[in-house]
C-alpha cells in the first residue's frame, strides 16, 4: 500500500491547480444529491458529505446505456467492478467490486450486501445474489456505496448495492419496448405509472427469451414488479408484489483443449437453473415534526430455485480381488470395495454397468422463505448551532430454508449430455432444513464540526442465530451463534464547493451461511452444490477498511463540467472463509475453511464530463492488490504443479484468483443531432490467476480489452429506434478460469481423458440486436 500511496503524491500535488481552477466558478452547486446511508431510502445525506466514494446510478442511464441488466451496467460503466463469468449465463454473472463477489453461483464469498428498497436481498441458505430476478425498468436509482459501512449490515464487507424502485410519482407515464438480435434473443417490457396527487401506481412486466450462443443454452426469463402508493401531507405508503420465474441454462467453463472445437461448445450439459421468486413488501415514512422522519419497511419473500446438472464423474468398477469385486462401482476405477465402494438409498452396493459409470445428474431444490422488518427514525436538529442529521433504528430478518440435493449416477451421450441411470447415491443424499435470525441496531451520525468539515460516526450490533436439523442422519444438525459490535468514522472537508477531502475507517463483518457450516469438514468433502455433510464450526469474518481521497469539479476548461475523483482504500478481511477443492470433475468437490487474513487495496481514479450539452463521457481506472497475508495448506488436486497430496502451498502476499490487479473503461456518447445519439464504450481487464491457483503456480489467464457500440433515434418524444453491438471487433477472450479434471468427458471427441486442465469461462462473440421503444 505504501507504494501504491507513493505513486500517487504527484497526483496530490495537483490540488493547488484544482482549487485555482474550481476558485473561478461559482460558490454553490447547481444540484445536491441525496443519497441514503442505512438500507432504507428516508434519511439520506448530501452525497458531498459522505466521507467515501459513492457512486450512483439513475433509470435514465440505465436506459441510456441498453445494458441487459444491472449486473451489465455496473460492469461496464462503474468504477472498480468486473465481472466472471463462471455460469456463463448473461443473467447470472459473478459481479466483483473492489475484489468483493456479489454472485448467484452457491460457494463463493459474499463480500457485498445488497438491499431492494430497504429489504435485505442476499438468499437466506448461502447469501448469493440473483441477479435475474430484479428487472431493469422497475430500477428508479442505485447506490454503490464502498468500505466495510457498518450501517449497511452483514456481508457488507467491501461495499454495499443500495436499489430503490420506481412508484407512479417517480415514474409517471407509459411505455412499451421491445428489441432482439443475435442468438435469437429478444425481450419485451411494458411499463406504467401514474398519480393523482395522493393515489399512484406503477407496474413493470418483462419477458426475456434467447437460444445462447452456447450449444444447449436456452434462456428464459419472466419478471413483474407493482407497486401501489398513497401520499399523504406529511406521510407516505408503498405497498410492492414482485415475482420471477426464471429458467436459465448457463453451461459454465469449458476446458481448453476443447476451443479448437469452437468457443460456443460446452463440457457437459444440462446445467438449469430455475428461480421462483415472490415479494410482498410495504414500506412508509411519516414527520413527526419539522425535524423527525419516522421510516420503516416489511416485507415477505418466497424463493424456490431449483438445479438440474449435467456432469462427469470419476466412478469406475472395483478393483477384482477374486471376490467378484469388479461387478460392483467404487469412487474411482480400480478402487477396493471396502473403502470405496458406493451405495444406493438403499444400502446396497452400486452394481457396475455402461448405464452407471461416466456421468452423474446432480439436483437440488433449495425453497427459502423471509421476513422481517427494518425501522428507523432520522433526526435533522441542530446541535450547538450546527447542522447534525442522525440516523437510528433496528432491524430483524428470518430466514428459514428446506434444502433437498440428489447425484443420480448416469452415461454420458455422443453431445455429453448425460442419461440417468435410476440409481441415486447415498452419500449425496441430503434433506436439510435451516434457519437464520439476524437482529441488528444501527446509528449513523454526520455532524457539521465547522461550514467544511462534517464529521460522520456509525455503529451497527450484530446477532445472529443458524440452526441446522438433518433430516437423513445427524451429522449435520448444529446451532451457532455469532455477535459482534462494528463500528466507522469519517471526515469530509470541502475546501471549496467543488473540492472536497474525505477519509474514513470502518468496520463490517458476515457470518459464515447455512451452506458453509453445512461442509467445513476436511475429511467429509461435500459437492457443490448438493451434498452436505457435517457441521464443524466456523469463524465469522471481519472486515477492516480505510478509505480517503478527494472529488471536485472542473468547470470553465469548456463549456461545461468535469467531475473527477481519487481514492486509495485498503480492506483486510479477518478469518476470511474461501473454498477448497478436494477435486472432482470441474474441481466442485470440496469443503470450506477459515484461511486467516485477505488483503484488498489499491487506488481508483475516475472523472466524468459534459461538454457543450452534447458530448458526455466517463473514464474509470482502478489498481487492486489483492492477496493471502496468511500461510495455510490449501487443496487442490487438479493443480498440476500440487503434491503428492493434492495440496499448494500458499505464502503470504500470493494473489487471490480471479482478480484482476488494473481495470479500466471508457464510455462516450455523443449527440450527432439532438434526436440521434451514437455512443461507444471500452472495458479493459488486465490478467488473473485461476481458482485453484491460490499458491501462484501457473500462467495467469490473460487479460482484453472489448468494445461495445450503441445509437438512438428519437423520432419524436413517443417513439425511439436503438441499437447495440457488443464485442465489436469480435475478440475472443475469458473473463474466468479455474483447475480442473476432464475425467472421461473428452474421450467421445478424441482427446485424452482424465486430464488436468484450465477451464476458462469463454466470453460472447460480437452479437447485435435493435429495438423500439414507445412511451406516452
Amino acid at each position: 500500500m505504501k507504494k501504491v500511496a507513493l505513486s500517487m503524491l504527484p497526483l496530490f500535488s495537483m490540488l493547488p491547480l484544482a482549487e485555482a481552477i474550481a476558485a473561478e466558478v461559482a460558490t454553490n452547486l447547481e444540484e445536491v444529491e441525496v443519497v441514503a446511508v442505512t438500507p432504507l431510502q428516508f434519511g439520506g445525506v448530501d452525497i458531498n458529505k459522505i466521507p467515501a466514494n459513492v457512486q450512483t446510478v439513475s433509470a435514465e442511464k440505465l436506459q441510456e446505456a441498453q445494458a441487459l441488466s444491472l449486473a451489465d451496467y455496473m460492469n461496464r460503466y462503474l468504477g472498480s467492478v468486473n465481472i466472471n463469468d463462471a455460469q456463463n449465463n448473461p443473467l447470472q454473472p459473478d459481479v466483483q467490486y473492489r475484489g468483493f463477489s456479489a454472485s448467484p453461483l452457491m460457494g463463493l464469498p459474499q463480500g457485498l450486501a445488497t438491499y431492494v428498497n430497504g429489504i435485505r436481498f442476499n438468499e437466506p441458505f448461502g447469501d448469493m445474489i440473483n441477479w435475474d430476478l430484479i428487472p431493469n425498468g422497475a430500477i428508479d436509482n442505485m447506490s454503490l456505496q464502498p468500505a466495510s459501512n457498518p450501517a449497511f449490515g452483514l456481508n457488507a464487507l467491501g461495499g454495499s448495492i443500495n436499489i430503490n424502485t420506481k412508484t407512479g410519482f417517480s415514474a409517471p407515464g407509459h411505455s412499451f419496448e421491445a428489441q432482439g438480435g443475435s442468438w435469437d434473443r429478444h425481450s419485451e417490457e411494458l411499463t406504467s405509472g401514474w398519480n393523482n396527487g395522493t393515489w399512484g401506481y406503477f407496474l413493470d412486466a418483462k419477458y426475456f427469451n434467447e437460444k445462447g450462443w452456447r450449444a444447449h443454452s436456452p434462456s428464459e426469463a419472466k419478471q413483474g414488479f407493482g407497486t401501489l402508493s398513497w401520499r399523504g401531507v406529511k406521510s407516505s405508503l408503498d405497498l410492492s408484489i414482485a415475482g420471477s420465474d426464471n429458467t436459465l441454462r448457463g453451461n459454465g467453463a469449458l476446458p481448453q483443449e476443447m476451443l479448437a472445437f469452437g468457443r460456443d461448445q460446452v463440457f457437459t450439459h444440462p446445467d438449469i437453473t430455475r428461480n421462483r421468486m415472490m415479494l410482498v413488501s410495504l414500506a412508509g415514512d411519516t414527520w413527526l415534526n419539522d425535524h423527525n422522519q419516522l421510516s420503516g419497511t416489511m416485507y415477505y419473500r418466497r424463493n424456490k430455485i431449483g438445479t438440474y446438472n449435467g456432469d462427469g464423474s470419476e466412478f469406475g468398477e472395483c478393483i477384482d480381488e477374486g471376490a467378484g469385486e469388479d461387478n460392483f462401482l467404487c469412487a474411482e476405477s480400480g478402487g477396493e470395495l471396502d473403502d470405496e465402494g458406493l451405495f444406493d438409498l438403499g444400502g446396497s452396493n452400486i452394481a457396475a454397468s455402461p448405464a452407471v459409470e461416466g456421468g452423474t445428474i446432480n439436483t437440488s431444490s433449495t425453497l427459502q422463505q423471509s421476513f422481517g422488518f427494518a425501522l428507523q427514525n432520522a433526526f435533522d436538529h441542530k446541535i450547538f448551532g450546527r447542522n447534525n442529521h442522525l440516523v437510528g433504528g433496528a432491524s430483524f430478518d428470518h430466514g428459514n430454508a428446506r434444502y433437498h440435493a440428489d447425484t443420480q449416477l448416469g452415461s454420458l451421450t455422443a453431445d455429453r449430455g448425460v442419461s440417468g441411470g435410476g440409481v441415486l447415491l447415498q452419500d449425496a443424499h441430503v434433506r436439510l432444513t435451516t434457519e437464520t435470525d439476524h437482529y441488528g441496531v444501527f446509528l449513523t451520525d454526520t455532524y457539521s464540526l465547522t461550514d467544511k468539515l462534517d464529521l460522520t460516526v456509525s455503529g451497527r450490533y450484530n446477532q445472529s442465530h443458524i440452526k441446522l436439523r438433518d433430516h437423513v442422519g445427524d451429522d449435520l444438525n448444529g446451532s451457532h451463534s455469532f455477535d459482534r459490535f462494528n463500528p466507522a468514522a469519517g471526515l469530509t472537508y470541502a475546501f471549496m464547493p467543488e473540492l472536497t477531502f474525505f477519509g474514513n475507517y470502518s468496520e463490517s463483518s458476515r457470518v459464515p451461511t447455512p451452506m458453509e457450516l453445512s461442509c467445513a469438514n476436511p475429511d467429509d468433502p461435500c459437492r457443490l452444490p448438493n451434498a452436505f455433510v457435517s457441521d464443524p464450526p466456523l469463524k465469522q469474518v471481519v472486515a477492516n477498511t480505510f478509505e480517503t481521497g478527494v472529488r471536485g469539479r472542473l468547470k470553465n476548461l469548456l463549456p461545461g463540467y468535469m467531475d473527477w475523483n481519487l481514492a486509495l482504500f485498503r480492506t483486510i478481511n479477518n478469518n476470511d472463509i474461501i473454498f477448497k477443492s478436494t477435486g472432482g470433475v470441474g474441481s466442485n468437490v470440496g469443503y470450506f475453511d477459515n484461511v486467516g487474513s485477505t488483503l484488498r487495496q489499491g487506488v481508483e481514479v475516475g472523472l466524468a464530463g459534459n461538454f457543450y450539452e452534447r458530448w458526455r463521457w466517463s473514464g474509470h481506472y482502478t489498481y487492486i492488490d489483492a492477496s493471502f497475508e496468511t500461510p495455510f495448506l490449501g487443496s487442490s488436486p487438479n493443480n498440476p504443479l500440487a503434491d503428492g497430496d493434492g495440496n499448494i502451498q500458499v505464502q503470504a502476499g500470493d494473489k487471490l484468483p480471479g482478480i484482476p490487479a488494473h481495470q479500466f473503461k471508457f464510455s462516450t456518447d455523443f449527440d450527432i443531432v439532438s434526436a440521434w445519439t451514437l455512443g461507444m464504450d471500452m472495458n479493459y481487464n488486465s490478467s488473473q490467476y485461476l481458482r485453484g491457483d491460490e499458491a501462484n503456480l501457473t500462467a495467469k489467464l490473460p487479460g482484453f480489452v472489448v468494445f461495445n457500440l450503441r445509437s438512438e433515434y428519437r423520432f419524436n418524444k413517443n417513439v425511439a429506434l436503438f441499437g447495440k453491438v457488443s464485442n465489436l471487433f469480435d475478440r475472443q477472450y475469458a473473463n474466468f478460469g479455474t483447475w480442473g479434471n476432464t475425467g472421461d468427458v473428452l474421450d467421445g471427441v478424441g482427446l485424452p481423458g482424465d486430464q488436468q486442465s484450465r477451464f476458462v469461462g469463454v466470453g460472447a462473440p460480437r452479437a447485435a440486436w435493435i429495438g423500439i421503444r414507445l412511451t406516452m
